[in-house]
């Protein structure tokens, strides 16, 4: 199995994303990748390339190991300094859809940690 081939693809989108994550602090984000992107990358099939990542703290909280697109992505967002920044704090839902769409929903965890 090839790893990270559509991490140079992530890269490409890496300041759409970050744009929208800064935007998702207030409402739900979404925008249409370019399929063909992925598709040059590698070709997923049957199995598509619909994903679901959830992120606390900067933290993935789901299984993402049966997708190689959802891992290259978290992959791409810690590699980004300012995405990282972003991250903290906050618990983060990015997700894409059968039409090709990304989510990137955005909700607050409280900075109060018990001790």
């Amino acid at each position: 199995m090839e790893e990270r081939k559509y991490l140079t693809t992530w890269k490409r989108y890496i300041p759409v994303i970050r744009l929208h994550l800064k935007r998702s602090l207030n409402e739900e984000q979404q925008f249409k990748l370019n399929i063909t992107d992925f598709e040059s990358a590698g070709d997923r099939g049957k199995s598509g390339y619909t994903f679901n990542i959830a992120l606390e703290n900067g933290k993935v909280t789901n299984n993402i190991s049966g997708s190689a697109v959802a891992r290259d992505l978290y992959e791409a967002l810690k590699a980004d300094e300012a995405i990282k920044a972003m991250l903290q704090n906050k618990s983060i839902k990015i997700s894409v859809g059968k039409s090709f769409m990304l989510s990137i929903k955005t909700s607050h965890i409280s900075a109060y940690k018990e001790v």
